[in-house]
């Protein structure tokens, strides 16, 4: 056994818990933390490591600990304190038994035949013992399981200028960085600074959401999202500043040339976005709100599978959103980002042929639908209870007893069920899925107007985009339904549009199955390409081209609550990867897969992107495509 297969260890699932828990909690406005205002389920305290060993000699070895761990070694019966050299020989039974209150009770085991390496088992003092978990981040003694170890690169600024008496530095690009903060006077105290995505915010010192000091010690301010920084008092010949992006090592893979500059760039912003929301696990924004919710990491899968194909920040988000049984209430308190954590985990199973991750994963999936299937009214319909969220999308719904776009949810999610259980549990969840298909027909389809309505109880009969986009989407109809969908709703002025960049993400996704690529070309270029012409280095939660540029920032009744970083927003790399090159996944296929560049789209193309974990490199001169797979 070699050294170089120890590292740290700890109960599956536990470090995405504690992990996910920081993330969640980080968040600050303005001065004030504002933790998530969901339920945290918390990592195990109390565990014990277990291996047994035939030792060909004496040999030693000595165990240590997450921060603040308590705890002792066992051999052959016989105790041990932590951080002691054990000496042993023969045949022995090392047991190591762990608490922590303040972090993971994770542990790291050194000696060259008895270290932390892949054959140890952890247990709960509750349930069987499990193969105990590790990843590729913690492999050496003197980390810190706490600190999610980061990468780092330094930005100098590439503009200052003088404003009021302070200085105001720009940044090339949006980053999550630490400010160094460098006072070039003597005797200059260490400055409040402002920072801002945008120039305005940064200037604005009253309402700009981050203002720091610098640490004494080491002159940073703490990591935050910034693009401007403001240093009041101190004239650009007074101070120094300059960023430290730290960054977690989650690569980008993929690229795109095509004869179209502005559709090259969209597909670079997009990337440089999506990167910097790639952070432990998928954040919806890098400033705000910086939380795990479960509606924005569904559609980064999406994303992220042709983008960096890197299949363990998909496992640490679902794994972080689910948290541990039993399940009492719905994740980010939202009954349909329940469902969508159902069909992510299943988008992410199938994507990658991740069938150790369903297994895992599987129990925590039937639990989770069985507290979703006990909130069904008399009619098989999905309700929420007093203090359930059914969000769907900020928009006009007619919310008069079940909503249909909850019932469309349910009835994929009871599909993906299906699809992934064990033979003997997949007839019932079948089961449930035909009878609630039955009964969406009956109680939501309205003949006369060619579309799902929103309600059947209210009377009112109104339709909203919502239910008929998704039953698009996850193929719940098909044929003469899809085209009177499109043609009464989805190209019907009369229906209110979606005015959200979250649900357009699905509204998009439909027009491109039903083969409205021009038409989606066409809003790509409209939409991402207009925030392009407004100088946008990152793309935004929202954009909406009829407001000059000092009102873009504004969101939620805050002058500076738009976030201009958001996951969401690289959807166009989803949209041109799958629809537009036309790379999916082919098992009739000897490569594994197919590529079917859109015909009249592309004079030239030119792109390497990513299939389930897999990088394909693809060339078209307008005639002929060739596809290789990389090493």
């Amino acid at each position: 056994m070699s050294q170089s297969d120890a590292r740290w260890i700890w109960y599956p699932g536990d470090l995405e818990l504690f992990h996910g828990m920081k993330q969640n909690f980080s968040r600050v406005e303005r001065g004030c933390a504002w933790p998530a205002f969901w339920k945290s389920e918390g990592f195990r305290q109390r565990v014990v490591y277990r291996r047994e060993y035939e030792l060909p000699c004496r040999t030693t070895f000595t165990v240590y600990g997450a921060p603040g761990l308590l705890g002792y070694v066992q051999v052959n019966g016989d105790k041990y304190p932590l951080n002691r050299t054990i000496a042993c020989e023969g045949r022995v039974s090392v047991t190591v038994h762990a608490a922590c209150i303040g972090c993971v009770p994770a542990v790291y085991v050194d000696g060259e035949i008895i270290c932390s390496d892949t054959g140890w088992t952890v247990d709960d003092y509750c349930q069987p013992p499990v193969p105990a978990a590790s990843n590729r981040y913690f492999t050496h003694p003197e980390q810190r399981v706490d600190t999610w170890p980061m990468l780092e690169r330094e930005y100098e600024p590439v503009g200052t200028e003088e404003v009021n008496g302070g200085t105001l530095v720009a940044f090339a690009t949006e980053l999550t960085a630490q400010l160094e903060v460098r006072p070039l006077r003597e005797g200059a105290d260490l400055p409040t600074v402002y920072l801002g995505e945008s120039r305005a915010e940064a200037l604005d010192t009253a309402l700009c959401y981050y203002f720091c000091r610098p640490d004494p010690r080491t002159l940073r301010c703490p990591r935050q999202a910034v693009r401007y920084a403001y240093v009041p008092g101190l004239n650009p010949d007074e101070v120094a500043v300059r960023a430290f992006h730290q960054y977690v090592d989650v690569p980008v893979r993929a690229w795109f040339r095509c004869e179209d500059e502005e559709l090259n760039r969209i597909f670079e912003v997009a990337a440089h976005t999506f990167s910097l929301c790639c952070d432990v696990f998928f954040l919806d924004g890098v400033k705000r709100d910086k939380w795990i919710w479960s509606g924005d990491a569904y559609q980064s899968l999406f994303v992220n599978q042709y983008l960096t194909g890197d299949r363990e920040i998909e496992q640490r988000t679902l794994t972080a959103l689910r948290g541990n049984d039993p399940v009492t209430t719905h994740i980010n308190t939202i009954v349909d980002y329940s469902l969508l954590w159902l069909l992510g985990v299943a988008e992410h199973c199938e994507a990658y042929g991740d069938r150790d991750y369903l297994r895992w994963m599987w129990p925590k999936m039937e639990s989770l639908m069985a507290l979703l299937l006990s909130q069904r009214d008399d009619e098989g319909f999905l309700v929420g209870r007093e203090r359930d969220w059914v969000f769907v999308d900020w928009a006009d719904f007619d919310r008069d007893g079940p909503l249909c776009a909850e019932q469309v949810y349910l009835a994929a999610a009871l599909g993906v069920m299906a699809r992934l259980a064990p033979p003997e549990q997949a007839a019932y969840y079948r089961e449930q899925r035909d009878r609630l298909l039955s009964a969406i027909e009956r109680r939501f389809w309205d003949e006369e107007k060619g579309a799902y309505i929103d309600s059947f109880t209210s009377g009112r009969r109104h339709v909203t985009r919502h239910a008929n986009i998704l039953a698009i989407v996850f193929e719940l109809v098909s044929g003469d339904r899809q085209k009177r969908i499109a043609q009464q709703v989805l190209f019907n002025p009369e229906v209110p549009r979606i005015t959200t960049p979250y649900f357009r993400f699905f509204e998009l996704d439909a027009l491109c199955r039903l083969g409205y690529l021009r038409e989606v070309l066409g809003e790509i270029k409209a939409y991402w390409g207009g925030m392009l012409k407004l100088g946008a280095v990152t793309f935004w939660e929202e954009y909406d081209p009829e407001l000059p540029l000092e009102r873009q920032y504004a969101m939620y009744g805050d002058p500076y609550g738009k976030s201009l970083c958001h996951a969401w927003a690289a959807s166009p790399i989803y949209l041109l990867s799958r629809y537009f090159v036309g790379l999916r996944e082919d098992a009739a296929s000897p490569s594994g897969y197919r590529v079917n560049v859109a015909d009249g789209v592309f004079r030239r193309l030119d792109c390497t992107l990513c299939l389930g974990g897999r990088t394909v490199r693809i060339q078209y001169d307008g005639i002929t495509t060739d596809a290789a797979e990389l090493p």
